[in-house]
């Protein structure tokens, strides 16, 4: 796992990789979920592999160092004290992300011996148990809302020699009266937490995902205060992001939706010479996920570039059909086309930035801006 990790770029020579290769998952995670179920079939079926069985060992292995999420918890479950064995219904609960992001996001923090590190939720552990092996464990606190997984983390991590403060409680508040050199977020949100901005303490840094309702273009807050005290971020576009976070609203499109957009004819085609903005321009899609009313969600599993939005029912797809020829064919209320061909616009003359400017507002307020101030948006005001 961690050879591929290597060669992929996410990880390099130090700490962190020298933690991942330390770290024994079959420990920190030794049940994990295999869905049985296929695409679309009700109830959703799992089944819950254990280490203590041998015939569940090739195939657990296969879960825990593939690299993929490893699906660790099922409805809300206690995890100690489980059997192995099929559960159906419901639906996945917590799992422990992605190597290549989780990597990535532990070689932006820049851990060090010594630091102080609040892992916010924490669900297996992972991030906790890299931070004890790196930091030293005195000085980490795993912190999460599930009593479950939080009993869970502070049994294994024991397991494995450390004993990290773990704490049951709620993400967005922290640790009141506490500082940390480093605070990482595990799920993504839709502002930065405030009350972890405060918690951050001189020369450390926060990492945050930062995303609307659409799962298609989220930004990472990398946030930072100075020797002397001064706060400053950035929200830079990323390609992938954590899960969203308890009670957050995410909008998808359906299966049926995206048999429309692929198929029919919408209310009217169109040769265009426009270039459609291209994957790599991550700035832009950040941009446009903020300003074009946070509505718009990307069908991944199309070819070329298809985008609805939910609320209202309204889409395009854009095909290409000859040199700097694209067919563009939109339906619904809003001209999505035209949308995004005026942002591109706005966004070129802004320099075409992959990153903004973070600012926190004295009453509370987020607004992210790029560097000449030509695009800027505010991100969603807590609830009262």
């Amino acid at each position: 796992m961690v050879a591929r990790l290597e060669k992929e770029g996410s990880l390099r020579p130090g700490p962190v990789r020298d933690a991942l290769l330390a770290l024994p998952r079959e420990v920190l995670m030794p049940q994990a979920y295999v869905r049985r179920s296929g695409p679309g079939e009700e109830p959703p079926r799992w089944d819950l592999l254990d280490w203590s069985a041998p015939q569940d060992r090739p195939e657990l292995l296969g879960l825990l160092y593939g690299g993929a999420s490893v699906l660790v918890q099922h409805d809300g479950e206690p995890l100690l004290g489980r059997a192995r064995g099929t559960r159906a219904g419901a639906s996945i609960t917590s799992m422990s992300t992605v190597m290549s992001l989780t990597a990535d996001l532990l070689e932006e923090l820049d851990l060090r011996p010594g630091l102080r590190v609040l892992d916010v939720g924490t669900g297996a552990g992972v991030t906790a148990a890299v931070a004890c092996q790196v930091c030293g464990d005195q000085g980490v606190v795993a912190l999460d809302r599930d009593r479950n997984l939080t009993d869970a983390v502070a049994a294994r991590l024991s397991d494995l020699g450390f004993r990290p403060q773990v704490v049951c409680g709620s993400g967005e508040q922290g640790v009141p009266g506490r500082e940390f050199d480093r605070i990482f977020v595990s799920y993504a949100v839709e502002r930065v937490p405030m009350a972890l901005v405060e918690q951050l303490a001189p020369d450390g840094k926060l990492l945050a995902h930062v995303t609307s309702a659409s799962p298609s273009w989220p930004g990472l807050a990398v946030v930072r205060r100075t020797a002397d005290g001064h706060v400053t971020a950035e929200l830079r576009a990323v390609e992938f992001a954590h899960r969203a976070g308890h009670g957050m609203a995410r909008i998808w499109l359906n299966e049926g939706f995206r048999q429309r957009i692929a198929t029919e004819p919408g209310a009217w085609t169109q040769r265009s010479m426009l270039v459609p903005p291209a994957d790599r321009d991550r700035g832009f899609w950040l941009a446009a996920d903020h300003l074009l009313g946070g509505g718009l969600v990307r069908d991944f599993g199309s070819e070329h570039l298809a985008l609805g939005a939910p609320s209202c029912g309204s889409w395009m797809r854009a095909e290409p059909v000859g040199h700097r020829r694209w067919s563009v064919t939109v339906n619904g209320p809003r001209d999505i086309w035209k949308e995004i061909q005026d942002l591109a616009d706005r966004w070129r003359v802004a320099c075409s930035p992959d990153r903004y400017r973070l600012y926190f507002d004295a009453d509370g307020g987020q607004r992210a801006a790029s560097a000449c101030g030509h695009l800027s948006w505010q991100l969603p005001a807590p609830p009262p």
